[in-house]
């Protein structure tokens, strides 16, 4: 999924994508902080330096599979002035580093964040060192909200299992039963959960997935958590009603099918991705 951000070095406004989970930056924006106007020919200046060419091809050569090294090594012998762009490198080379996108918002050329800070050196030392510090308060900013995001989905969770567990410990768990029993009766609830909601029990899901550490729950989407976290409280209320178990599992199943389709559609929550 590709996220945009912003960051600003030095009066210039630089665009940042998350795609794949790596962090390419705009170079077309990097270079306007020498030449607006021909960010392309700044571009290519940068890039028809044999001793860029020498570091694209090294990374390349660690991180691309794919890298055409025959096509690599025939760019960096060629005699006489080298002339490169983005375009041609990733025709000649296959190269993954590197990508140009159009659009007249958020067009340009974009470059992994190791190339970027290399094109950043040749830019300016000075420029190179905001470039990073920008980059790195950005990527705190993103793992501080994921954090809050995170505890209080965490919070939200331990309240509602409370309010979960306890109804089940009063209405449905019999006097004087053995621990096991009593943690069987916990165990089937849950599963209560996980059928209204993933269709499945955690078991089940353990023999489809033999090879996957932990369970069913650790491998949920923010809004299967969220959905999950509302079956609870709604659990919890359907239990003190004294409904049965099999009536609880379709109205729990239910509410998961509705509200699914209504975060699906959040843009809210597409935002915290």
């Amino acid at each position: 999924m590709n996220k945009k951000e912003k960051i600003k070095v030095q009066g210039t406004e630089i665009a940042v994508i998350s795609l794949n989970n790596d962090d390419y930056i705009s170079l077309t924006d990097m270079a306007g902080y020498r030449d607006v106007l021909e960010a392309r020919v700044v571009i290519s200046n940068w890039m028809s330096s044999r001793y860029t060419v020498e570091f694209l091809g090294i990374w390349e050569q660690v991180n691309n599979p794919n890298f055409n090294r025959m096509e690599f090594h025939t760019v960096k012998n060629t005699d006489g002035r080298l002339v490169l762009t983005p375009k041609r490198w990733v025709e000649l080379t296959n190269a993954i580093g590197i990508f140009s996108k159009s659009g007249r918002y958020g067009g340009g050329t974009f470059a992994h964040k190791d190339i970027a800070f290399e094109f950043g050196t040749w830019l300016s030392a000075e420029f190179k060192y905001f470039l990073i510090r920008e980059f790195q308060r950005l990527k705190e900013d993103e793992t501080h909200n994921k954090s809050l995001e995170w505890n209080l989905q965490r919070t939200l969770s331990k309240i509602n299992y409370h309010i979960h567990t306890d109804a089940i410990k009063e209405y449905i768990v019999p006097v004087l039963v053995t621990k096991e029993q009593i943690n069987y009766v916990y165990a089937n609830e849950a599963d209560l959960l996980n059928v209204a909601l993933f269709g499945k029990t955690a078991k089940q899901w353990r023999d489809e997935n033999p090879i996957s550490k932990g369970n069913i729950r650790d491998y949920a989407t923010l809004e299967q958590l969220i959905v999950l976290s509302n079956l609870e409280s709604i659990n919890a209320l359907l239990i003190q009603k004294k409904l049965p178990q099999n009536e609880r599992l379709v109205q729990l199943n239910q509410v998961a099918i509705v509200q699914m389709k209504s975060l699906n559609e959040n843009g809210n929550i597409k935002k915290l991705r």
